[in-house]
């Protein structure tokens, strides 16, 4: 595991522990919250899910809170009303700038559904996320393999989300296997972890490797329609795009950009 993998899942179950304190009433919220939105894919097309990326470790800060519609809830907004299928919500604190509290606000205000994007390490990081109202999150196989990853994708579908299963090599989705039966999404993560870098051929490398009957997902390093028609041509359903739109000058004619160019190829 790579230095940084390791830093975030340590500080991931720091975050994990506290919420262990507090799972009765995580579970209570989460029983109470309004019902997961379903994930709705276009039937002959290609999907994105947007990310309002405030900060990133190899771009620093993205997003500043005096920066007027440019926060985290406005820039979800508007790349639901531009067409997102899904929204992509950061919740690791320390090097991605994200909260809870932007999960529990973006998931107030679209009709889409919301994913919690973290480090998970603990299922009770699926419940706190399902009683901040998201509808997916984000599982990496590195980090939760065997009954962990079982466990954790089991519990978010009993929980109604949708569990995104996250790849960056043959050993990982040798270990993601195990959730294979189930309804599941399968992203290939093309940023190298060592170096933090993207490596894009990496999509297709992987491609003829995943399994045909679950959507799968490029992520990292998409930033122009010419990588999307890649992705797409390569057979990936959706792509996972966060500072590409957060940097751009037209974040939802991007979102827009991005779209059509997927749902050009053929399929």
């Amino acid at each position: 595991m790579s230095d940084f993998l390791t830093l975030m899942a340590s500080s991931s179950r720091d975050r994990a522990a506290e919420a262990r304190s507090r799972r009765a009433e995580l579970e209570a919220k989460a029983a109470s919250a309004p019902p997961p939105r379903p994930l709705h894919l276009d039937g002959s097309g290609f999907d994105l899910i947007a990310e309002p990326k405030p900060a990133s470790p190899t771009e620093g800060v993205l997003l500043h809170g005096d920066d007027p519609g440019r926060t985290v809830p406005e820039l979800a907004r508007g790349f639901a009303a531009a067409g997102a299928a899904a929204l992509s919500v950061l919740t690791e604190p320390t090097r991605f700038g994200g909260s809870v509290g932007h999960l529990e606000a973006v998931a107030a205000t679209v009709e889409v559904p919301v994913m919690r994007k973290d480090f998970l390490v603990d299922p009770v990081q699926v419940v706190e996320a399902r009683a901040a109202g998201a509808s997916g999150v984000l599982i990496l196989a590195r980090l939760c393999r065997g009954d962990l990853l079982v466990e954790m994708a089991g519990l978010a579908r009993s929980l109604g989300m949708f569990p995104l299963v996250e790849v960056f090599d043959e050993a990982d989705l040798e270990a993601a296997a195990v959730v294979f039966d189930r309804e599941i999404l399968v992203g290939v993560n093309t940023r190298n972890l060592a170096t933090l870098k993207v490596d894009r051929t990496r999509l297709a490398s992987l491609a003829p490797l995943l399994p045909a009957h679950l959507p799968a997902v490029a992520e990292s390093g998409i930033t122009r329609p010419s990588h999307i028609t890649e992705a797409a041509r390569l057979g990936y359903r959706l792509a996972l795009v966060g500072t590409g739109l957060v940097t751009s000058q037209d974040p939802e004619g991007t979102v827009r950009d991005l779209l059509a160019a997927g749902r050009r190829v053929p399929r």
